[in-house]
């Protein structure tokens, strides 16, 4: 079993920045793959980047390519969404999900019914 509780999310202004932060708990976290997702009001859950559980390999999605970082540290059993340059449009609630994934997996999860483990979410707000 694994537990997420993101943090970090918070009100601000258009080309400012924000630091997500999920944290697990369980012994065996560091061998999860985990992802964030944001679901804008009235639309669907989406993929926004992940992270393999070595933290070696990243994966993004197109329109946040540039200006989120995802990155974790094991030791922490800790992930984190760097996030610069905010647009009005990154304005949603951002979740961290977890899954394992072989150890020997290169492939890395965009869909979140791939995921098996989630957290309540953060609100992360961006005025124009």
């Amino acid at each position: 079993q694994v537990q997420l509780v993101e943090s970090g999310g918070g009100l601000v202004q258009a080309g400012g920045s924000l630091r997500l932060s999920c944290a697990g708990s369980g012994r065996t976290f560091s061998s999860y793959t985990v992802g964030w997702f944001r679901q804008r009001a009235g639309q669907e859950r989406d993929f926004v980047a992940t992270i393999s559980w070595s933290g070696g390999t990243a994966a993004y999605e197109d329109s946040v390519k540039g200006r989120f970082t995802i990155s974790r540290d094991n030791a922490k059993n800790a992930v984190y969404l760097q996030m610069i340059n905010l647009k009005p449009e990154d304005t949603a609630v951002y979740y961290c999900a977890a899954v394992y994934r072989s150890l020997w997996t290169t492939t890395l999860p965009k869909a979140k019914a791939e995921y098996g483990y989630w957290g309540q979410g953060t609100q992360v707000t961006v005025s124009a």
